[in-house]
């Protein structure tokens, strides 16, 4: 190999140095299980880390009498953590045959000592788990090089936590990746609604990536983090820990509920009314409610009831009803949710003309883990902005004004990412919030771009019975025709009703024939 070629060679980054050493340990341990015994271990050291340090400052304090004392840890935000819970602990006796029970003693005594981590660390997992001792041993070891408090500004410990989730979402796939949204999606979303200030909510926060986003978010655009306060709800129990881990991690402190719920069978925050929300709930649930359950459940109120075979809309509903006076949704939903008859097509019309719905937008197909099929984020706004028209007031029209939605398709843009996935890059990310907060703000610095995007008026969409589907307004000058996906597929599904038609008389003929001939044919 010539020197030009060892230095074109990407050097790896911690996290995907830690990755690759963790994931060859793995064994015959499932990535659906792998992943917990990973994060809690990561989640243990970091914890214990912070605990060190806070020790040193205690001491150089002068307060040697208050090392024991969990209010002096507690204070400065940082978990108290008795001797059989600390790393070193762990590292002395990790090549002892019990390693795996004393994890778990260790990851139960903290919680145990914290209140706020109540239902968030592994219960009893290592020791049912009944991993190798060595495989266990050397990813101590490797584990044991995070070097979690070494550069605060750069967030080791996060970065390393949220690109194992994502890798862990990968290497799960499909049916089973739904605690991870991919990270550019959520950007994207943070982008748009900007939530700077109030109370965010998301109904079904999976490994909390959102909330992570959104502090993010803040912080790069120098908010103040004590002005957001977290709400969230998390069905599944194993993800509902790895939020609670997740956002320990980072200091966020937030309100999933008192334990891992259905959000539509417990609803554990009935009362809330959030500034912003950002969700990417389960694609086309089924069988979500039972026929005669939540017929007059006030989420719904002012709307049809939503149906039973698929929740689409009863999270669409749910997060509706959970916002402010001026509240504003981001959300990923199946394309499905963008037309379609009976108590949806009711739903759907309603929020329109309730003006609720702002922005729907295409995304490209392969950026989820769990799915390939293109999917919708929907925008939706209490309180749509004022739009700033460089136009004489004669020929305003304020009721469009208030009633326009805007379409956007990004299918054709994106990066590759992990060879068969695709991800925004950070220009995309900001020339379609650029170009969303222009047409919200100002329209004289936005217009409708062929194959891009189109700001189509209230009369437009009652022209198009109410559908949302961005092909139905989007011009496409590029192709030979103008084609409609959901009009191409009734087309197809009528041809294809006739092809098996006559394939079926065919069939009968030639049986007739033989018939006629003297041969009896049994099929």
């Amino acid at each position: 190999m010539s020197k030009t070629t060892v230095k074109a060679k990407k050097e790896k980054s911690i996290e995907e140095t830690l990755w690759d050493s963790a994931n060859k340990l793995r064994g015959t341990v499932e990535s659906s299980e792998y992943k917990h015994v990973v994060l809690g271990l990561i989640f243990l050291k970091f914890s214990s880390d912070k605990f060190e340090d806070r020790r040193k400052e205690l001491i150089a304090e002068g307060k040697e009498k208050f090392l024991e004392m969990a209010a002096f840890y507690n204070m400065s935000n940082i978990f108290y953590l008795p001797e059989e819970a600390r790393w070193s602990y762990i590292m002395e006796n990790s090549k002892q045959a019990d390693i795996a029970l004393k994890i778990d003693t260790a990851l139960h005594t903290i919680e145990k000592n914290n209140p706020s981590l109540k239902g968030a660390l592994p219960d009893n997992y290592f020791s049912r788990l009944n991993m190798d001792v060595s495989k266990l041993a050397a990813l101590l070891d490797t584990i044991n090089n995070i070097d979690t408090t070494k550069d605060k500004e750069q967030d080791i410990v996060g970065r390393v936590y949220e690109y194992f989730l994502s890798k862990f979402a990968i290497a799960e796939g499909k049916g089973k990746g739904e605690f991870y949204t991919p990270k550019s999606i959520v950007n994207l979303i943070a982008e748009m609604i900007e939530p700077y200030k109030g109370i965010i909510y998301d109904p079904a926060c999976g490994s909390g990536g959102m909330f992570v986003q959104s502090i993010k978010f803040i912080e790069s655009h120098h908010g103040n983090k004590k002005e957001i306060s977290i709400y969230g709800q998390e069905y599944t129990a194993t993800t509902y820990k790895l939020a609670k881990m997740n956002l320990a991690i980072r200091g966020i402190n937030a309100n999933l509920g008192d334990v891992p719920a259905d959000t539509f069978g417990k609803d554990q925050h009935p009362d809330l009314k959030a500034d912003f929300i950002m969700a990417n709930p389960p694609f086309n649930q089924k069988d979500w409610r039972a026929a005669d359950e939540l017929i007059d459940d006030p989420r719904w109120r002012g709307y049809d009831v939503p149906p039973t075979s698929n929740a689409n809309y009863a999270w669409i509903l749910n997060m509706v009803s959970k916002l402010s006076e001026n509240g504003v949704a981001g959300f990923i939903l199946a394309n499905g949710a963008l037309s379609g008859g009976g108590e949806e097509y009711k739903i759907r019309r309603k929020l329109i003309e309730n003006d609720l719905v702002e922005a729907i937008v295409i995304l490209p197909q392969n950026m989820f883990y769990t799915t390939g099929i293109s999917v919708t984020l929907w925008i939706l706004n209490k309180n749509k902005k004022a739009r700033t028209v460089q136009l004489p007031d004669a020929v305003r029209n304020y009721r469009d004004r208030q009633h326009e939605i805007l379409f956007m398709d990004l299918r054709q843009i994106g990066e590759p990412f992990e060879k068969k996935f695709i991800q925004f890059s950070e220009d995309n990310v900001e020339n379609v919030s650029k170009t969303y907060h222009n047409w919200q703000t100002d329209l004289s610095k936005y217009q409708n771009v062929p194959e891009f995007c189109y700001a189509a008026t209230l009369d437009e969409i009652e022209a198009k019975d109410f559908s949302l589907v961005p092909s139905k307004y989007i011009a496409f000058v590029n192709r030979d025709e103008n084609i409609d996906f959901e009009d191409k597929m009734k087309s197809l599904q009528s041809e294809f009703s006739e092809l098996l038609k006559a394939e079926t008389q065919s069939k009968n003929d030639l049986l007739t024939v033989f018939k006629e001939l003297g041969y009896e044919i049994k099929l």
